[in-house]
């Protein structure tokens, strides 16, 4: 019982093989040209659908950089304000085009409580103070053609003493069983 006890205290809310609640966005011609621009992606098939046409695809497609961010965002938007990403691996396979539905998904992996340096060793990166405990989720996104993006993601979260009456919880604001749309989160 008391080892029990223990690897909940260690763990915290997140147990490994908890799933994230799914994050359904529409993919909109403005978002996939909105986010090529914010990446400094000129590539005329992200914003041009006669020349992506020309070049063999039915219609402009997102970029990676924009795949990488509401992934990123996923992330944020589950483990809440004090988040930090620490790594972000992603590959993509079947292309967003618009009028696409993105639905991400995720699932825990690792969770690693043990007090750190102040230098993550893994990435080489400083953590603001020691106490964090890392997170490691795979995630994967599917559109109507398929898979989109897989990757995982690795997010270090602050050891925050609980209150006895307040549990920290994971940020949700959704039904446990409903996915989540795009416009229930912060705008994109």
């Amino acid at each position: 019982m008391k080892d029990a006890e223990d690897a909940e205290h260690a763990e915290g809310p997140y147990r490994v093989g908890d799933t994230l609640p799914p994050l359904e966005i529409p993919v909109t011609r403005t978002l996939i040209v909105a986010g090529a621009i914010a990446s400094r992606d000129y590539q005329d098939v992200h914003h041009d659908p006669e020349l992506a046409r020309e070049k063999g695809s039915p219609d402009i497609f997102m970029n990676i950089l924009t795949t990488n961010g509401l992934v990123g965002r996923y992330i944020t938007d589950h483990f809440g304000p004090t988040a930090v990403l620490r790594r972000v691996a992603i590959r993509l396979g079947a292309p967003n085009y618009p009028g696409d539905l993105l639905r991400l998904t995720g699932r825990i992996t690792t969770v690693d409580s043990a007090d750190r340096t102040p230098l993550d060793s893994a990435n080489r990166t400083p953590i603001e103070g020691e106490n964090h405990t890392l997170i490691e989720v795979a995630v994967a996104g599917d559109n109507r053609r398929g898979r989109h993006v897989t990757g995982k993601v690795t997010v270090t979260l602050p050891h925050t003493p609980c209150q006895p009456d307040q549990p920290h919880q994971p940020r949700t604001s959704h039904q446990p069983d409903q996915p989540r749309r795009s416009h229930d989160a912060r705008p994109l």
